[in-house]
């Protein structure tokens, strides 16, 4: 009798325990979600520059295949040339890129206004489309110069009307300055994470590590050590993708005779960083801007844009990554769009990465673990 009661508060005992480390994981589980949720714009900035710090690790690498010397050396080399590349466009081309920028705004401003007036005339709703109207003044208003003060010229506001248009304009001054900061900012955030990371990638790995328990760690190694490698193949094969949607729509472009082509191809080659939804959104602009020129610059483009596309998803993206990515194009638009709706533009701007990352974790876990051990002994 002995033997079956102390196996029944045994079982009792590990049923407990079970229900305990279940509670524990989901209440764990729950804050992780609730931290990401609330902290997700400060978790996509990071992970951007952990990207940015692959992506100068991955260009040390291709570069030591060409000469030796430490990895200081190399990542050294890799942001001269990068810096010196970014200086010629700027000094070269700068007067350029800000005269067809303000070329591009108003023509997409003055096209977006006759695509609303022709839809209006078909009968379409274009509230949607509204870019803004003059306030007009309600009966009552003190604002108007039929409640002037006498002694004063009609065609003067009141000082009403002066405090309140200083008022927006202040209100309006401080959003630029403080949208300007933050876009400076984050871009400093990412830069300096992203220089760190590919300064010293192996302290960052052990780190990481040493962070996983000591039973898990020949796995957690595995899977990091592959997660690297996929990122480090998959943003070497897209900075060539962007370099080559740049090249051909500018060229393209200036070949039809469209204005703004270079700031358009600048616009398409860092729009093919977000699969799918960026070529979309790239060729949407080209559109366009070339209705300016004409219904038939404005097909020339569309063709162009539709060759682009099919160069780089037929072409470019089988060729250069199929070794990098294997995902297919509606599981990768649906969690696009998923991320896009949740998060906004972080969201839909780093899916692809995102996903990679899961999807490298899922494999691992379904290979059995004759497939496993290999990779621990090298471990």
């Amino acid at each position: 009798m002995t033997a079956p009661i102390e196996t029944r508060v045994q079982t009792r005992g590990d049923l407990a325990w079970s229900i305990a480390v279940g509670g524990i994981g989901i209440v764990t589980f729950a804050v992780f979600v609730l931290f990401a949720w609330y902290y997700a714009a400060t978790l996509f900035l990071v992970f951007a520059g952990a990207l940015l710090g692959v992506a100068l690790t991955a260009m040390t690498h291709l570069l030591q295949k060409v000469m030796g010397g430490p990895h200081a050396l190399r990542l050294a080399i890799v942001c001269v040339v990068l810096a010196g590349l970014l200086s010629g466009v700027v000094f070269l081309g700068g007067s350029t890129i800000a005269h067809q920028a303000t070329v591009l705004s108003n023509t997409l401003k003055s096209q977006i206004v006759t695509v609303k007036a022709f839809l209006e005339q078909h009968g379409v709703d274009t509230s949607y489309l509204e870019l803004g109207s003059p306030s007009t003044a309600t009966p009552g208003s003190t604002t108007g110069p039929e409640t002037a003060p006498a002694g004063l010229p009609k065609n003067l506001p009141s000082a009403g009307a002066l405090a309140s248009g200083g008022g927006a304009i202040v209100t309006q001054t401080l959003k630029l300055l403080l949208g300007t900061v933050s876009v400076v900012g984050n871009f400093f955030i990412v830069l300096f994470l992203g220089l760190s990371f590919a300064a010293q990638p192996s302290v960052y790995r052990k780190g990481l590590l040493a962070l996983a328990p000591a039973r898990h760690r020949h796995s957690v190694t595995v899977v990091v050590d592959r997660i690297s490698d996929t990122l480090e193949r998959w943003l070497i094969a897209q900075m060539i993708t962007m370099a080559a949607v740049f090249l051909v729509t500018w060229i393209g472009l200036s070949i039809i005779g469209i204005d703004s082509s270079f700031i358009l191809g600048i616009q398409a080659g860092l729009l093919a960083f977000i699969p799918t939804v960026g070529a979309l959104m790239g060729g949407l602009i080209i559109v366009l801007a070339s209705l300016a020129s004409g219904w038939v610059a404005a097909f020339s483009a569309f063709l162009l844009f539709l060759g682009v596309h099919a160069l780089e998803s037929y072409i470019l993206t089988p060729i250069i990554q199929r070794q990098a990515l294997d995902i297919p194009p509606a599981t990768l638009f649906a969690f696009q769009i998923l991320l896009g709706v949740v998060f906004g533009l972080w969201g839909l701007a780093l899916a692809l990465p995102l996903m990679a990352i899961v999807k490298v974790i899922m494999t691992y876990l379904r290979e059995d673990k004759e497939i496993r051990d290999p990779e621990f002994r090298m471990a």
